[in-house]
């Protein structure tokens, strides 16, 4: 319990000093290029959470910036436009949901610093001889997901700075989606959480609730968050369509790394679990069941 409250008293000194960072890269930058400086703004935010975790030994200090940057991000650029319509109230309303309940789930999962999610050692364990786990770390770990995460924020751009277009149905296909998602999300996190904290499941692989229809719904709440926030984009400026990359990523960073990864660990603690695969699909469930 001690290493816990260490541990996250240590994440949230990390994270204020990457905020102050951000805050100086942004406030400094030359020019008037609000979205670039943003970029610029959280890979700084970035490198600071990285050398920390380098520091502390645990990469696992990155894992709540995958929901607590956009929510930073998304009132930033609230506060910059400096007035508001339905679509930006709505928009910045979905993202601190989903981000305070994510970043609470991590929270409630992660037992201090003695405690690095088990992708991470897997890489650490499997890196070749000559390559150190810090370039693993910076690069893999946590610029790939600073990255991807800002490229499914592109479209919130549009919904949160213009303003010409009047709230319409686009919109209320964008509020269903994303609520629906974040809904799905959490369904799946409290099922899970409360599957794995029976003994009697030891062993057991969860096929119950919405387990049932997707080996992965909580990931699949989380691409149809990010989908929703592309439908917003679309529904304030048409012309961003192409932000349509933002969440066609994140489709293809879980289904072709966490999902697999995801896959093959359960595989290997679970013999049965090969059936499993064959019988519920990864991600989007059998329309027939």
């Amino acid at each position: 319990m001690r290493s816990r409250w260490v541990g996250l008293g240590l994440v949230t000194m990390a994270y204020a000093v990457a905020g102050l960072a951000a805050w100086a890269v942004a406030a400094t930058a030359p020019g008037d290029r609000p979205l670039w400086h943003t970029f610029e703004a959280d890979l700084a935010a970035t490198v600071v959470v990285f050398l920390v975790s380098a520091v502390a030994g645990n990469a696992s200090l990155y894992d709540p910036y995958w929901s607590v940057a956009p929510a930073v991000i998304v009132v930033a650029w609230a506060l910059w436009r400096g007035d508001a319509s339905a679509r930006q109230i709505l928009v910045l309303t979905l993202v601190l949901i989903w981000a305070v309940r994510l970043t609470a789930n991590w929270a409630v999962g992660w037992r201090g610093l003695g405690h690095e999610d088990w992708r991470y050692v897997r890489l650490r364990e499997q890196r070749p001889p000559w390559l150190p786990f810090w370039v693993v770390n910076l690069t893999g770990i946590q610029l790939m997901p600073t990255l991807v995460v800002f490229a499914g924020l592109l479209p919130v751009w549009p919904a949160m700075t213009r303003l010409e277009r009047p709230f319409g149905v686009l919109d209320v296909l964008a509020v269903v989606v994303t609520a629906g998602a974040i809904l799905i999300e959490a369904v799946a996190d409290l099922q899970l959480r409360r599957f794995a904290a029976d003994p009697a499941h030891r062993g057991r692989i969860l096929d119950s609730g919405l387990w049932r229809y997707s080996r992965h719904p909580n990931y699949l709440g989380e691409i149809g968050f990010w989908w929703g926030l592309w439908l917003f984009g679309l529904a304030a400026a048409p012309g961003w369509w192409w932000s349509v990359a933002g969440p066609a990523l994140m489709v293809l960073l879980f289904a072709l790394v966490s999902v697999p990864m995801m896959d093959r660990r359960s595989a290997e603690r679970r013999p049965a679990y090969a059936r499993h695969m064959r019988e519920v699909p990864a991600l989007l469930p059998h329309i027939r069941r």
